[in-house]
């Protein structure tokens, strides 16, 4: 997997590919449109943040990038890479139970709080990606 050089760009299967943290200084895109949907992308090796019509969907600490991000109803799926381990954070429905996969490994159940948030960490290493599904239990 490399970095999306960029910092966001549609799939040929529907999904969208974003980040990029190799960089050293703020990279963002507003007004990226793919599938009906506006989104707004902000990199760097500090922190990757993806908005979807103006609302968060994605924070990473450090930054990384993002592969074939699927979001639907009843799940959401992403490869990450980076060059250090990333606490991640994603928006999804409030006070929901969601079973959560990381690199093929069962990493447990988790409930958003009232705003939706969700929070985890992946094990990352440079040019290796990491695939993660986050599943309404």
């Amino acid at each position: 997997m490399a970095v999306v050089s960029e910092l966001i760009r549609s799939e040929s299967d529907g999904t969208i590919s974003f980040g990029d943290y190799t960089k050293t200084e703020k990279s963002k895109l507003d007004d990226f449109k793919h599938a009906g949907d506006v989104y707004k992308v902000k990199t760097f090796k500090e922190i990757t943040k993806l908005e979807r019509n103006g609302m968060f969907v994605y924070e990473s600490v450090p930054g990384t990038s993002v592969e074939h991000l699927e979001v639907t109803d009843e799940k959401l799926a992403f490869l990450v890479e980076g060059c250090e381990d990333a606490n991640i954070t994603l928006e999804l429905e409030p006070e929901t139970e969601y079973d959560i996969t990381v690199n093929h490994n069962d990493a447990g159940k988790m409930k958003t709080n009232l705003g939706g948030k969700l929070s985890l960490s992946v094990e990352l290493e440079v040019g290796s990606s990491v695939p993660v599904v986050v599943k309404k239990a």
